[in-house]
């Protein structure tokens, strides 16, 4: 038992993890390449951007955007070409369409 607890200990932080991003000015001070698309189909994450750091809980495309690089769980910088991007994102308009999909990508921002 003592040998699981570090486990469940690492899984829950993992699932805890909030989403409050920084918006860097320059790609060398970011950990994402993010690109915005056109359409939702596109998109690697529908993200949401919600008004409270609170709501920003877990990895679901709920992000809230931060003024300082010291308060930000991820740092990212939006690129203007698909192509340089590690992520590519869509800003959905209502909280429940949130989320990813493309799995494969989630851990970029763990």
């Amino acid at each position: 038992m003592k040998t699981l607890l570090p486990f469940f200990l690492l899984f829950f932080s993992v699932l805890l993890f909030g989403q409050k991003i920084f918006s860097a000015d320059y790609a060398s001070g970011a950990e994402v390449k993010v690109y915005v698309v056109k359409y939702e189909s596109q998109a690697d994450l529908k993200v949401y951007k919600v008004r409270y750091g609170s709501l920003a809980q877990h990895n679901r495309g709920l992000w809230y955007f931060v003024k300082y690089a010291s308060q930000a769980d991820k740092k990212i910088y939006f690129v203007d070409n698909e192509s340089q991007a590690d992520l590519k994102i869509f800003f959905v308009k209502y909280q429940s369409l949130a989320g990813w999909c493309n799995k494969s990508k989630m851990p970029l921002l763990y």
